[in-house]
């Protein structure tokens, strides 16, 4: 009897053992893993791509597959998904689109600033890429809204603030339904099979399976470049080496033309230069002038005479 109780106590241990190791395993894939996976949208897909549609979303173009960041610009998520994420996305060819929302009130407490509202109206209607990306990378009590009417004193804009109070409710509800979270970003796009699919981005450990559902796992974020960087200031040309100066020498003398020459054969020809004029002298010179020395006839050539053989001892020498 004893023995089987033995038996039994170790059974019950074993069971009991093997459940808490079923169940830290599967809390261990559920916390690490499942929780952060993308949820394929199986209940009203299509009601929820008409909501996408009719929103008006920004985006700087230049991909083929759309994505949908929906969020408002206090969510601290939101703007690092945007920051660390997107680049990456759109290197990958994903259309990257931004919905934004002013949170309604709650409990008469305002969640929302009057500057966040007038943006918020603003983009809804002008759709521009550019005011978003400075909204985006200003924190929420240092942006103004400079040269943006105040929504709160226009009928229109403060309908269109509502209309997007409006579509992130619905929105949230209907994820809600089809088993996603309500925590933002909630980030939404199509598989290459063309299902819905939507992740409450909150965490980033979520960001790897969207990645990988786009083809996105092996593109590098590309080097974001300040724009508020002054240009390198230009270096000043060095200055040309400057030639040597060159002497020029003397100059050229000017010299008069050379007539032709009428000197008959055999006899000198005329000096160039022109005789001097006689200088005057005080007294004449009476001392008589040496007779000019005759010019001397060259002598005629003599024939030069063989060389003669000269007999050694014993050899002949020319």
């Amino acid at each position: 009897m004893t023995a089987l109780r033995r038996v039994l106590i170790w059974s019950i241990l074993a069971l009991v053992v093997g459940a808490l190791l079923v169940a830290a395993g599967y809390w261990a894939y559920w916390n690490f893993y499942s929780r952060f996976q993308p949820v394929t949208i199986s209940r009203a897909p299509a009601e929820i791509q008409r909501l996408l549609d009719e929103a008006s979303w920004v985006s700087p173009g230049g991909g083929d597959t759309p994505l949908y960041i929906v969020a408002y610009h206090d969510n601290p998520a939101a703007r690092r998904f945007e920051r660390e994420e997107a680049p990456r996305l759109r290197a990958a060819g994903v259309d990257v689109r931004a919905i934004v929302f002013a949170r309604p009130d709650r409990n008469g407490q305002r969640q929302s600033t009057a500057a966040e509202r007038a943006t918020v109206a603003e983009l809804w209607l002008t759709r521009d890429w550019t005011l978003y990306e400075r909204w985006s990378a200003t924190p929420a009590r240092q942006w103004p809204a400079e040269d943006l009417p105040n929504a709160d004193r226009n009928l229109a804009r403060a309908a269109v603030v509502e209309a997007g109070q409006v579509f992130a409710e619905r929105l949230t509800t209907l994820l809600r339904e089809a088993g996603v979270e309500a925590r933002y970003p909630i980030v939404l796009w199509r598989d290459r099979q063309g299902f819905l699919k939507a992740c409450a981005c909150a965490d980033d450990r979520s960001w790897a399976f969207v990645r990988d559902d786009l083809d996105a796992s092996g593109r590098s974020t590309p080097a974001r470049t300040p724009t508020d960087a002054e240009p390198p200031a230009e270096e000043p040309p060095a200055p040309e080496p400057q030639p040597a100066p060159v002497d020029p020498g003397l100059p050229y003398p000017n010299l008069p033309a050379i007539p032709p020459s009428a000197t008959p054969p055999g006899a000198s020809p005329p000096s160039v230069n022109p005789p001097a004029a006689p200088t005057p002298q005080t007294a004449p010179n009476t001392q008589p002038q040496a007779p000019a020395a005759a010019p001397r006839s060259p002598r005629p050539a003599q024939p030069r005479q063989p060389p003669q053989a000269k007999r050694g001892d014993d050899t002949t020498f020319y």
